[in-house]
């Protein structure tokens, strides 16, 4: 029988699994789905948003990272984070109480930043593992009337996109690769690109708070694993809509461009956490960008919501049309079979 490929599930074996076996429930307002992130559920006068997600790319601040990832998509369905708990893995034979502190003090600051309390989990030392991994689940309160998922664009919004591509991939490469890389690229760029993970940051809540206070905003999503490109995929799926991007207005950070073209890497299919997708109604959406940037916060329009038949495509500055790539698993993860010897790859684009 023919194995699967590391990364996330093939969307059209998900989508028949959730069918078959997702259970029924009344209080059920968003249950599990292809480009849905979290639950929604009704808790009568509040509404209960969770979701659950593993950090395994990272080794650095991977508590760091699992509170964030997760408190984004919580913020996604326009909920704000309260209460986190945290499943953590590590390695036998190499888990010292210096690690496992060094985990736990992540967690709490982040958690810190962020005034979600951790309140829960589980750790444990697993045979079979060569790096700790830590599976978060974040809990997060909505008003019954505010709410957004990734489900509701609607043909005619405009596509408006965060801060760049690809902000965690870019944190990724520079940290997990800096030996194969200090001898071509300035330490001090270097440490610029390890940092993305707090500036610009991984975290949209902060966007997503804006935006969920914007008129005509119909729709949120964060691209993760996938890149840019699955995240629009999953938009797509979510909400029945196709979507047409202007390839050219794709905010790719040139920092990403750099280490991406060094390793053979396409930046659209690079984890992308740090940048929000945003569907909003085509009036609103040059509000919504204003509003963003004056928080410092740079937004960018980069295509539109088109009728589903029309499917997902990019569109370059000449006004060419070719389908928007589809990625069976995360670029990042070619990075990691790489030998640390590997000479430098041509532009994989």
């Amino acid at each position: 029988m023919k194995t699967l490929p590391t990364g996330k599930l093939p969307a059209d074996l998900l989508r028949d699994l959730l069918q078959r076996y997702a259970p029924r429930d009344r209080r059920l307002v968003v249950g599990p789905g292809v480009g849905r992130d979290a639950a929604i559920i009704d808790m009568g006068d509040r509404l209960l948003v969770a979701t659950s997600d593993p950090v395994t790319f990272a080794t650095e601040e991977i508590g760091w990272y699992a509170v964030h990832v997760n408190a984004n998509d919580v913020a996604c369905c326009g909920a704000t984070p309260r209460w986190f708990l945290a499943t953590v893995l590590l390695p036998a034979e190499a888990t010292t109480p210096a690690l496992a502190e060094s985990i736990f003090a992540q967690l709490s600051d982040a958690c810190g930043e962020l005034g979600v309390s951790l309140c829960g989990g589980h750790t444990e030392i697993t045979h079979g593992l060569d790096r700790p991994i830590v599976v978060g689940q974040m809990l997060g309160e909505a008003s019954p009337d505010r709410y957004l998922t990734s489900g509701g664009a609607r043909v005619g919004d405009t596509l408006v996109v965060t801060k760049g591509i690809a902000i965690e991939a870019t944190a990724i490469i520079a940290k997990e690769k800096r030996d194969r890389l200090r001898s071509i690229i300035p330490a001090f760029l270097l440490d610029r690109c390890a940092d993305f993970l707090h500036v610009p940051g991984i975290s949209v809540v902060p966007e997503a708070a804006i935006a969920r206070e914007m008129p005509g905003v119909h729709a949120l999503h964060d691209p993760t694993e996938g890149g840019i490109a699955t995240g629009l995929w999953e938009l797509a799926e979510a909400s029945g809509v196709g979507l047409v991007v202007d390839e050219h207005r794709l905010p790719i950070l040139p920092e990403c461009d750099q280490l991406a073209q060094h390793f053979g890497l396409d930046p659209l299919g690079l984890i992308a956490s740090g940048a929000l997708l945003v569907a909003v109604e085509s009036q609103h959406a040059g509000a919504l960008v204003d509003r963003l940037a004056r928080e410092g916060i740079p937004a960018y329009a980069i295509g539109e919501a088109v009728p589903c038949q029309n499917g997902c495509v990019l569109q370059s500055a000449d006004g060419s049309l070719r389908p928007m790539p589809t990625f069976t698993r995360d670029e990042i993860t070619r990075l990691f079979d790489m030998p640390d010897d590997l000479e430098e790859m041509p532009d994989a684009r």
